[in-house]
């Protein structure tokens, strides 16, 4: 399909696990009722933002793949024909964790899990803590309504990533994300939200790809995420961004033969010299 509607579920999280899934099966429900034909959840949409933390007891928050989650949008899925990105924090078989990204298709089957590859450690944001960083490379998911890739959060500032997902032949990319504001620092460096969607409408530019970044809004403790869900096209403009505080479906119609036009027009992808980029690795 080149044309298709996309929902956003901008959500705000409580410390209540159950509550927090509940929330976003019926915006779920919603978005698919209302012509959605693909729908992203943000980042670790079920518990709140623990690694703002040094130290928590990861069992607290991890499920597995498949497991309630999956299980429970799973049967979304299938009931409405739609495919559904589904963030959460997983704990594998061999015990070790990760921050995810599960993909179910129309059918309601799962589809290969996404593990976040590059994980951040900074003060409030200590990831490296509890994830461990993903190794099986970039998904491409080729569903019956659009190839796309799945990157969560901090790989949205990574502009390999963005381009090894549309050399593997994604027409839209979707980025889950948790990231706010740190309550009372003023940052040198200028405006992160401001930087934040910039990067990621740069890499729609440079790719000739769609991009629909997902936050959560509302505060925990200290951190006060932003909200601003937004889809790009695939030249950076933005057709819908969501509201700074509310919790709400965003519902975006794009129009994928838009990505050819801009890939023939400017040449970004053909007239690439990768025998020059080596040093990058």
């Amino acid at each position: 399909m080149k044309k298709l509607t996309v929902a956003l579920i901008q959500t705000r999280v409580s410390k209540d696990q159950a509550a927090n899934l509940a929330q976003a099966l019926k915006l779920t429900e919603q978005a698919a009722k209302r012509g959605a034909k693909i729908i992203c959840l943000p980042e670790l949409f079920r518990t709140l933002y623990f690694p703002q933390y040094k130290k928590v007891h990861p069992d607290h928050y991890a499920e597995s793949i498949p497991g309630l989650s999956t299980t429970a949008f799973a049967t979304l899925a299938k009931k409405y024909g739609v495919v559904i990105i589904v963030p959460v924090y997983e704990k594998d078989r061999r015990g070790q964790y990760h921050n995810s990204a599960a993909v179910i298709n129309e059918n309601g089957k799962l589809l290969p899990t996404y593990h976040k590859i590059h994980i951040p450690q900074d003060p409030l944001f200590w990831e490296k803590n509890y994830f461990k960083p993903g190794d099986t490379g970039y998904k491409v998911y080729h569903t019956k309504y659009a190839s796309f890739a799945v990157l969560i959060c901090f790989d949205q500032w990574f502009p390999e990533a963005a381009r090894l997902a549309t050399l593997q032949g994604a027409d839209l990319i979707f980025y889950p994300t948790a990231i706010g504001y740190i309550v009372n620092h003023q940052s040198k460096d200028g405006d992160w939200h401001d930087a934040w969607e910039t990067v990621m409408r740069g890499h729609a530019i440079a790719n000739g790809v769609h991009v629909a970044a997902v936050n959560r809004t509302g505060r925990e403790d200290k951190l006060n995420f932003w909200g601003q869900s937004f889809v790009s096209d695939s030249f950076g403009t933005v057709l819908k961004r969501a509201d700074k505080t509310k919790a709400q479906i965003l519902l975006c119609q794009i129009d994928l033969t838009h990505n050819k036009r801009v890939r023939d027009g400017w040449g970004f992808l053909r007239h690439r010299r990768p025998e020059t980029y080596k040093k990058i690795v």
